[in-house]
């Protein structure tokens, strides 16, 4: 089991939601508000007059096949939208409750 973190500008957050729907996932966190600054590129989303932008964020936890499609849809949406900007990480899962 992995853990997909998606983190967005909050203009993303329809496509996002569209693409959880159609890949069939279903459970997952969001957090909206969520202030940042990418590593490589981009803009900081800080919520300020300077920085007016802010992010979003999504986990979902899945199984490896699923983690791998997700990645691949967030690399797909990322090209059609750079300067919106989403980025995924995953973690794997050792455990649940």
């Amino acid at each position: 089991m992995k853990a997909v973190f998606i983190v967005y500008n909050q203009a993303l957050t329809e496509r996002v939601d569209e693409m959880l729907n159609r890949l069939n996932v279903r459970g997952f966190t969001q957090w909206k508000d969520v202030m940042g600054r990418g590593s490589e590129t981009g803009e900081p989303h800080m919520g300020t007059h300077t920085w007016p932008a802010m992010n979003s964020a999504t986990m979902c936890m899945v199984d490896d096949t699923m983690a791998v499609k997700l990645l691949e849809r967030v690399k797909k949406l990322n090209e059609t939208a750079e300067l919106q900007g989403i980025r995924a990480f995953v973690w794997d899962i050792e455990g649940t409750v």
